[in-house]
């Protein structure tokens, strides 16, 4: 069992070993094609979409107020990041690179007034 990464050494390249290394003990790196993964990817992100489907705009505002709700929004959170990171890693895409990069494109695209 990998032991858990102390908070203040997280970093992307790990938890992506990590991820990595889970899948490798389990034999599930030959599922995690980048067809899969996106399919695994949607599915999370529609769970958290589950979460918030029927609250108003305050409620969901609200929505770590509850701690029921809101451990299933940090698992769902994670879940989401978890495929991301593994199709990132399959697809040779730096993630925090890519975000950077679309973000000046945005600053670009819309300049601020």
């Amino acid at each position: 069992m990998t032991e858990p990464l102390d908070p203040g050494s997280l970093d992307v390249p790990k938890l992506q070993r990590r991820l990595a290394d889970f899948a490798a003990a389990r034999d599930w790196r030959q599922y995690h094609t980048p067809k899969n993964l996106v399919a695994a990817l949607s599915v999370e992100a529609s769970e958290l979409v589950e979460i918030f489907q029927w609250l108003t705009p305050e409620e969901s505002t609200r929505v770590m107020d509850d701690p029921g709700t809101a451990h299933r929004v940090t698992d769902e959170v994670a879940d989401v990041l978890a495929y991301l990171l593994q199709l990132c890693e399959v697809l040779g895409v730096d993630p925090l690179a890519a975000l950077d990069a679309k973000i000046d494109r945005n600053e670009f695209r819309f300049p601020a007034p």
